[in-house]
């Protein structure tokens, strides 16, 4: 697909170099020569940014992570990324070698600003199929109340567009996790799709940093109480930014 606009890939690393190398040849393979890949690296001490190096490619740019954890790091990369469309990555995973068209061509037919698609889950070494669908697996349907009380916004099946970094930015203290809050900001302007196809083998290791169980229901009651506040505050926000302009 022949694109004339920028698209970006946001990354945030921590010790991933066991994974690091597949994850970004399956990047690299979807995109154009003017895209970019933009990694926020938090301080890792193990091979990751010298796999990184070696690859060498003039479309991935690294940058020093605040080191204070995944959310941060994740904001860190978004803010640099200059594409028209930002995919979200996280540092194991592998990408089909289609998915940046599929997604871009929804994104210029439709009028959607946030773009969240299936996933194979696989095991360690992505062998073998744990779950043919993490849609099914997670009872994945669209609708803001839905979830807003069980979140289906999974951050390496996420794409955005670049226009919605003005309301989501910057992340504010407290919430769970950044594509939670994407999803959220996202859906209460009614932008976000569902797409069913699987465009990712989501690996799933001891070092993930995303949960596959549920939290306590005291946990879960207290983050839900959290995020709707934050949504309200960034609500209020968000008018007076329409109003500027």
């Amino acid at each position: 697909m022949k694109r004339n606009y920028k698209v970006s890939v946001a990354v945030a690393t921590y010790n991933g170099e066991k994974f690091i190398k597949e994850q970004l040849k399956s990047i690299l393979i979807n995109l154009n020569e003017n895209d970019e890949v933009i990694i926020s690296d938090d301080g890792s001490t193990d091979g990751t940014l010298d796999i990184v190096k070696k690859i060498n490619d003039k479309r991935i740019n690294v940058i020093d992570g605040p080191k204070k954890g995944v959310i941060k790091n994740f904001e860190n990369a978004i803010k640099k990324c200059k594409g028209k469309y930002i995919f979200l990555s996280d540092q194991d995973d592998i990408w089909m070698k289609n998915k940046v068209n599929e997604i871009c061509n929804i994104f210029e037919n439709e009028k959607v600003r946030c773009i969240v698609h299936d996933a194979e889950i696989v095991n360690e070494d992505a062998t073998e199929i744990i779950n043919m669908s993490y849609f099914k697996f997670r009872n994945t349907k669209p609708g803001k109340l839905r979830n807003f009380i069980k979140p289906s916004y999974l951050g390496c099946c996420m794409a955005f567009n670049k226009e919605m970094c003005k309301y989501l930015l910057p992340f504010p203290e407290g919430i769970e996790m950044h594509d939670r809050w994407i999803g959220s900001i996202c859906d209460v302007f009614d932008t976000v799709k569902f797409y069913e196809k699987k465009l990712i083998k989501y690996r799933r290791h001891k070092n993930n940093v995303s949960r596959m169980k549920r939290n306590k229901i005291i946990t879960i009651l207290k983050n839900r109480v959290i995020l709707f506040n934050l949504l309200i505050k960034r609500k209020k926000e968000c008018r007076n930014l329409h109003r500027r302009d």
